[in-house]
């Protein structure tokens, strides 16, 4: 209510009432006020009642929810299910128009300020999470895969003669499929073995470059998020070539914003050579549902561009999540999650390489990967062929999910592409090997429950194969 209604509230209800009710209303909306006035994240999150009182006011500032609106175009915010509505906050009309993504639109002043306000809300968020230099930023419906599609889009009518995107390897399909969707030639280079870790072979990349010409090159197309044992790509170094050869750059940091080791890189890399943009995704980061991204960079102008590549308008929903889970944290809850994902790293570190050692198998050192870890099974491989894959479909049952079981020599064909060794960023690997990852949410009872049944599979694992054994010893 306003001050006018509050005054006429005085009427029927005591006046110290009333105007303890009208003091507690304006705690909420200083809060609002700040937030529209600074655009950042607010340092202490939200209450929900605060949250849901900023988003019900935005939505009637929306045409769909005026008080006899009467619509007669082909979009108007009509929404059959009651259900459906209330899920949305009635913020219907999505965001951006039909040739911007990042535009006004004149029905939905309240789903535009919410676009506005979450963009630079998350820009914040990236800066204190690390890249502090980051100019520019954007939330965009799609998850990350095709939101580096959109980047590549975007580089196309700058470099019209470009054919192939330079790839340091690694192996996940949505980011590779993302540059054959954009009709280019994904130019793989393989990573270079130092000890357990799979690292950037620099000198590879800077070699095709030369082979193919820096004109026909669209950009160089690196990571720094992944799967132990490859490790983030040394972007310093590609930075600076890029720089050197006048490539454009564009890094996956798919899930690199929990981690400040990725999103350092990120930074010395704009400091020292080029990165145009880097992508992430939202549910990795944010625990949000899957569905969003962001999209951003160190030059507002070409962060606008890749914005305008989006063609029509696009659903609010990312953004909305994203938005309130934000509000709801506050930078400090953002930053006590960041910090408790590291302890968890340490703690699984420990407690993996305890396993590994009581079960023959090893930790695999790879400290330049903030996120992931890797144990050996190579006692396993030797017991059986099959024991390794039978490991990861023991622990799917068994609801671990998330632990990635790579068998040595697999192979797999990705748009057209073959490679040797999938799913080990290396065509030959010289180990078998468990993934898990300490990734932002994780706790102390989801790494004990999973080292526990972990534990209990290889046991299981070790009497089968040695009465296996046992078996074709009689045999003979």
């Amino acid at each position: 209510m306003n001050s006018e209604n509050f005054t006429l509230s005085e009427r029927m209800v005591s006046v110290s009432y009333v105007r303890q009710g009208s003091q507690a209303r304006r705690g909420h909306e200083q809060l609002i006020r700040l937030l529209l006035d600074q655009g950042k994240c607010p340092e202490e999150g939200w209450s929900e009642s605060t949250v849901e009182l900023f988003l019900h006011e935005l939505a009637v500032m929306d045409s769909n929810n005026f008080l006899g609106n009467c619509g007669v175009g082909e979009r108007e915010g009509r929404v059959a299910s009651s259900l459906v509505a209330r899920r949305h906050y009635r913020l219907i009309h999505g965001i951006g128009r039909s040739g911007d993504i990042a535009a006004v639109q004149p029905k939905a002043a309240g789903s535009s300020l919410l676009n506005k306000l979450t963009n630079s809300v998350v820009l914040d968020v990236i800066r204190l999470s690390g890249v502090r230099s980051a100019a520019s930023c954007f939330v965009v419906p799609m998850a990350t895969g095709m939101s580096l599609t959109l980047c590549f889009l975007t580089l196309r009518h700058r470099r019209p003669r470009a054919r192939h995107i330079i790839w340091p390897r690694i192996d996940q399909k949505s980011c590779f499929k993302a540059m054959v969707t954009a009709g280019f030639e994904p130019v793989v280079v393989e990573n270079v073995l130092e000890g357990d870790e799979l690292r950037t072979d620099v000198e590879a990349v800077e070699r095709k470059i030369q082979e193919l010409g820096a004109e026909s090159v669209l950009c160089v197309h690196s990571t720094t998020s992944c799967f132990a044992p490859r490790v983030p790509d040394r972007l310093e170094e590609l930075a600076a070539m890029c720089a050197k050869y006048d490539v454009p750059h564009i890094v996956n940091n798919a899930y690199g914003v929990q981690s400040s080791k990725c999103m350092h890189l990120i930074q010395q890399g704009a400091r020292v050579g080029r990165i145009d943009a880097f992508v992430q995704s939202l549910d990795k980061n944010f625990m949000v549902p899957v569905g969003g991204a962001i999209i951003a960079g160190f030059n507002e102008a070409f962060i606008e561009e890749i914005s305008k590549t989006y063609p029509g308008r696009a659903s609010a929903s990312p953004s909305l999540d994203v938005l309130i889970t934000l509000l709801t944290l506050g930078a400090s809850g953002y930053k006590k999650l960041l910090a408790e994902r590291k302890e968890m790293y340490s703690y699984l570190a420990q407690e993996l390489e305890a396993l590994a050692s009581a079960h023959g198998e090893r930790l695999l050192h790879t400290p330049h990967n903030p996120i992931s870890l890797a144990m050996s099974l190579d006692a396993l491989q030797t017991r059986s062929d099959k024991a390794v894959t039978q490991l990861g479909s023991m622990l799917f049952t068994r609801q671990v999910s998330g632990a990635r079981v790579i068998p040595l020599g697999k192979e797999q064909t990705v748009s057209g592409h073959t490679f040797r060794g999938f799913m080990s960023h290396s065509e030959a690997y010289p180990s078998p090997y468990l993934n898990a990852a300490s990734a932002v949410g994780i706790t102390r009872e989801d790494v004990a429950l999973c080292v526990k049944r972990l534990d209990k599979c290889l046991k299981t694992l070790r009497k089968e194969g040695g009465a296996t054994a046992a078996a074709d010893s009689t045999k003979d």
